[in-house]
């Protein structure tokens, strides 16, 4: 189901299907026709993003504003035949729908159309295994697989009849193929969570031996492609992976970020977010997402360039609530101010991004650096606390020194009293501290 003819050198061409959701549907036409409507072309125009990145070629595309749902394919047996004549006509090689559709609607649509059929989830499945690089990451993806798979096998096959084992009359009639499958993938799938296990633990384990030294750590979470690993690069000289692709990195990377007063943080990328993002990937993505929900401060980065920054804002908020780290603090980063439109937008970012949130976020530019000094300062002002005075004995070097490493020192000085410190520090260093503080 999810390999691709390797001979096949020309392109794949897929026919794109679109849906308003089922609730849009039943409004009247007037409510249905302006807003869901264009819910349904943003979506359709992701799923065209997603096709891109996955390498295929779009044949055409079709969105649906009314459907009477039926079992049998979804939607209208009308609507499908139309869909199979355009699927014809455009030479199509696949269909994708934009919405998810069951086993036994998708065997009903490829009897139908005599062309594989996938859904959104699986093209997104297809687009994170081809991107898949560490261990860690292959394991996590061939688990959502599998995971997505087991109520499909019966899609592999024609005859469900076929049987190993045993005879009639005897020892039973046996055990089909589809019933030695189901049992193989179970087995795999629990092999896999007992590696992921193991991953999480030793994660765990580095994460304890890294809290031996206080070090504030930041996680970059988003919508696909707003620009977090941009941003990683752009404020630490590290090299992730950049392209204009949706998930063009998986695997979570840290950096160290120094800070010019001294002091430093780990700044962590992680995967991006999606609308409808299948489950099968949340939970096989548990191990990475974890970063993000132990981070001392998130930063939200959203494309404020992109006509549909509001609903990606959305949808990251709640992906963040699914994982559990809604209640983190964080600060929102409008990100490719660059890229304005300001024929379409003006100075100001797009009226559907909440206007609430935007006297509080930070604009920036990972292209170019604008607005940098400000998102280090909230940054640190976040992290490291506000500006406290300290005064340590002179012969504890050591304390002056653990304060440059986990803080920002603003001003320093030595003479006969002790060590005169003014710096911004937070957690076990400021506790630490306490009885050094100057009133």
């Amino acid at each position: 189901m999810f390999e691709v003819e390797a001979e096949m050198t020309e392109p794949i061409r897929a026919l794109l299907v679109g849906a308003a959701s089922r609730d849009a549907m039943s409004r009247d036409a007037a409510t249905r026709n302006a807003a869901s409507c264009d819910a349904a072309s943003r979506d359709l125009r992701e799923l065209r993003g997603l096709t891109d990145t996955l390498g295929f070629e779009t044949a055409g595309s079709v969105l649906l504003t009314k459907t009477v749902p039926s079992p049998q394919y979804g939607i209208g047996t009308g609507k499908a035949a139309e869909i199979s004549d355009l699927a014809s006509r455009c030479e199509a090689d696949c269909i994708l729908f934009d919405f998810e559709i069951s086993p036994t609607q998708q065997r009903n649509w490829e009897k139908l159309t005599g062309l594989p059929v996938y859904d959104r989830q699986e093209v997104i499945l297809r687009i994170f295994s081809a991107r898949a690089r560490t261990k860690e990451a292959v394991l996590q993806v061939e688990l959502a697989k599998l995971s997505y798979s087991l109520p499909r096998l019966a899609h592999t096959y024609g005859d469900m009849a076929r049987q190993r084992g045993g005879s009639y009359g005897s020892k039973g009639s046996g055990e089909t193929q589809l019933e030695l499958d189901r049992r193989a993938v179970m087995d795999r799938i629990a092999a896999i969570k007992k590696e992921l296990k193991k991953v999480s633990r030793e994660r765990a384990t580095l994460r304890k031996r890294r809290g031996k030294v206080p070090v504030p750590s930041c996680a970059l979470v988003g919508y696909t492609n707003a620009g977090k690993s941009s941003l990683l690069n752009a404020l630490t000289g590290a090299s992730v992976l950049v392209e204009d692709k949706l998930f063009a990195t998986l695997d979570p990377t840290t950096r160290r970020l120094e800070f010019a007063g001294g002091g430093e943080i780990l700044l962590t990328d992680t995967v991006g977010f999606i609308s409808s993002l299948p489950h099968t990937l949340v939970d096989a993505f548990h191990a990475t997402l974890e970063e993000a929900v132990l981070a001392d401060l998130i930063l939200l980065v959203v494309d404020i360039s992109d006509p549909a920054c509001r609903e990606q804002y959305r949808t990251t908020i709640e992906v963040l609530e699914e994982i559990g780290a809604a209640e983190n603090p964080r600060i929102i980063v409008l990100n490719k101010i660059d890229a304005l439109d300001t024929t379409v937008f003006g100075s100001d970012p797009p009226e559907r991004f909440p206007a609430e949130l935007v006297p509080r976020a930070v604009r920036v530019s990972a292209k170019t650096g604008e607005g940098f000094d400000q998102l280090i300062a909230e940054i640190t002002a976040a992290l490291l606390g506000d500006e406290k005075e300290y005064l340590l004995p002179s012969e504890r070097s050591d304390l002056a020194a653990l304060v440059r490493r986990s803080g920002s020192v603003l001003e320093e000085r030595w003479d006969d009293n002790g060590i005169y410190m003014k710096a911004r520090i937070s957690g076990r260093t400021a506790a630490l501290l306490r009885e050094f503080l100057l009133s």
